[in-house]
Order: C-alpha cells, then sequence, then structure tokens
C-alpha cells in the first residue's frame, strides 16, 4: 500500500496539556481579581458605561520575560496614578505573525535560535503573565494558533485579532467563545469594513473543534461575545487612517450594523508609517479628538519598550529593546500615558 499521510511531517513532539499548564502554575485570587476587573471595565468603556480610555501599550512582542518583567513594573505605579482617566493594559504578545518568514514569537521559539521548544515557552509565558497580573496590571495578547488559548487566555484581559487574521473564519469563531474584550485590526491594506464585519461574525453563536483543557479533541458552541471592537491600524493601501474623519466613518460602519461604536486606535503600523516616533503625531491627534463629546475613540495602542529602537536577534543584544518592532522608550511612554489622561481629564 502506498503511504499518503504525512508525507512532509519531519518530526512531532507531544505538547503540553493546558490542564497540566494550569496546574503548574495556578491562577491566585489576586491575578483572578485583577482579570476580571480588567475586562468588566474595559467592556465598560466599549458599551458607553465608563468614560476612561483603554491603553494597550508595551513591547512590540516578548522575547525576554526579564525585561518584560521589569517594564511592567516600572510601569505599575504610573498606571495606578492615572487609573482614574486610563485602564492601563501590558502589551504582553508572545505570538508573531509573517508575512513569509522569520521569528515567530517567544512561545514558537523561547530561545530564539530555531530549536523551537514550544513547551518551554508555553510554561514560561504563563509565568511571566501571572508576575505581570500579580502587580496589579491586566496583560493583553494576540492569539494567532488556536489551541494557545486554553493554555494563558484565562489570565487575559483583552485580545486583539491581527490584520492577517481578521478575515479569517476560524479567528471569528475562536472570538465568539473567547471570555474577555476582542479587537478586530483592519486588513493590512487598510480595509475596515473587514473588521466590521469580524465584529458581526464573532457576536454570534459558533460551532467550532478545538481541544479541551485536557488536550481532547472536542466541538465547542459558543454564545456569542458582545464586547468586540475594531482597532484602526492603518493600511499599505489607504495610509494611516486615525484622523477624525477616518474615526467618524468607521463610527458609522458600526453603527449601521447596531454594534457597539467604540474604535482603538493603533498608534503604530500603518498609523505611524512604520516609524516608532511617529506614534507621538497619533497620541496628539488622538488627544484632541477627545475633547469632542462623540469622539468615538475608547482606546489607543501603543508600541513600547525600556530602550527605544529595535535590534536583530544576535549573541550580543541590548537589554529591553525590541527585536520585532521598533518601539518607543519608557520616559517617552510615561509622557504619553500622561499626556492622553490629561486629554481625557480635559
Amino acid at each position: 500500500m502506498r503511504l499518503t499521510d504525512d508525507l512532509r511531517i519531519t518530526d512531532a513532539r507531544p505538547m503540553i496539556p493546558p490542564a497540566i499548564l494550569h496546574e503548574e502554575h495556578p491562577v491566585s485570587e489576586r491575578v483572578s481579581e485583577v482579570v476580571d476587573k480588567a475586562r468588566h471595565s474595559i467592556a465598560d468603556v466599549l458599551h458607553g458605561r465608563d468614560g476612561r480610555l483603554v491603553v494597550v501599550v508595551g513591547p512590540c512582542s516578548i522575547h525576554d520575560p526579564a525585561g518584560a518583567f521589569e517594564y511592567s513594573s516600572r510601569l505599575a505605579p504610573v498606571a495606578e496614578k492615572l487609573s482614574d482617566k486610563l485602564i492601563t493594559v501590558i502589551r504582553a504578545y508572545f505570538e508573531k505573525p509573517r508575512t513569509t518568514v522569520g521569528w515567530k514569537g517567544f512561545i514558537n521559539d523561547p530561545d530564539l535560535d530555531e530549536t523551537y521548544h514550544i513547551n518551554k515557552g508555553l510554561r514560561a509565558a504563563r509565568r511571566l503573565l501571572l508576575d505581570i497580573n500579580d502587580l496589579g496590571l491586566p496583560t493583553a495578547s494576540e492569539f494567532l494558533d488556536l489551541q494557545i488559548p486554553q493554555h494563558i487566555a484565562d489570565i487575559t484581559s483583552w485580545v486583539a485579532i491581527g490584520a492577517r487574521t481578521t478575515e479569517s473564519q476560524v479567528h471569528r469563531e475562536l472570538a465568539s467563545g473567547l471570555s474577555m474584550p476582542v479587537g478586530f485590526k483592519n486588513t493590512t491594506e487598510g480595509n475596515v469594513q473587514r473588521a466590521v464585519e469580524a465584529v458581526m461574525a464573532a457576536s454570534q453563536s459558533h460551532w467550532f473543534p478545538s481541544i479541551t483543557k485536557q488536550g481532547v479533541s472536542s466541538l465547542f458552541k459558543t454564545r456569542g461575545n458582545e464586547d468586540c471592537h475594531i482597532i484602526l491600524r492603518g493600511g499599505t493601501q489607504t495610509g494611516p487612517n486615525y484622523s477624525p474623519s477616518d474615526v467618524a466613518e468607521a463610527v458609522g460602519l458600526l453603527k449601521k450594523q447596531g454594534l457597539p461604536t467604540g474604535v482603538m486606535i493603533d498608534a503604530s503600523h500603518g498609523n505611524s508609517n512604520k516609524d516608532h516616533r511617529n506614534q507621538r503625531l497619533v497620541i496628539d491627534s488622538i488627544c484632541s479628538q477627545l475633547q469632542s463629546s462623540d469622539h468615538g475613540i475608547m482606546g489607543v495602542m501603543i508600541e513600547s519598550h525600556l530602550v527605544e529602537g529595535r535590534q536583530d536577534i544576535s549573541a550580543e543584544m541590548v537589554y529591553g529593546q525590541s527585536v520585532t518592532d521598533a518601539c518607543i522608550g519608557f520616559e517617552d511612554t510615561v509622557e504619553l500615558l500622561e499626556q492622553l489622561a490629561g486629554a481625557v481629564r480635559a
């Protein structure tokens, strides 16, 4: 008999079941309170019940847990001081979508050397999320692989579905069953309608296959997620889309479908024309727009790390500097957060 299966599979390793990982690194009462409070607060902002601004801020992607934890530790008192105006959520992204090839993120390759010790990455990622939440700071992630959420979703307060996967049916189905608010980015080209359609799809009930916490293949029925929104991140064809007219157009598309009209603006990526220093220009515009009572903005994303800029993966790397997209430095981050808080206060 001719072989017809696994013809291009060269290796296979068992993945740690989510239930075992949860048992190794359980959730404390404090962490559960931080997660629950943040999820409800973000949903309240989205639905107009809370006048604060959601700020998802942190490294483009996590590559060094020590540096990410120091960043979070330094940001925690700032977040607490501004908590009457801002809901600060740490950007703890462990998966990196790629247009072609490249480092796929900390869970996929935690040693940054193409050894792909994924179980090691899962353990380290969960430990870091627990540690950051224990500081009183909620965390945000982008869910790319459909099985990873079972390992870390219980300690994640907000989730992004990226520009490359917003149109993915399986990611929309996943979002419909997630326990936290979810933001869908417009496509890489800049198509906002696709993100609106994703919010519509995720609000509905779906059946989809996945794994249980015990690692058993199962079919799940979802209730639908009413706490989804869109993220304006600019595009290769449209250019930046954070202006008042862009926001108003996005709000109109949402309103037309009877969806929550809160819009989040990504200050990086297409809106900064891939220059991290331009994030300040986006924040300036957001602060100006917040002066209007019907601005439509519920949140902002900022790519930030301890050290400004970016670096390639090498034997000797700068501590606290991104290895993916370039970020603004910590001091500039604090200044922008205070500026945003001042605009909300005004």
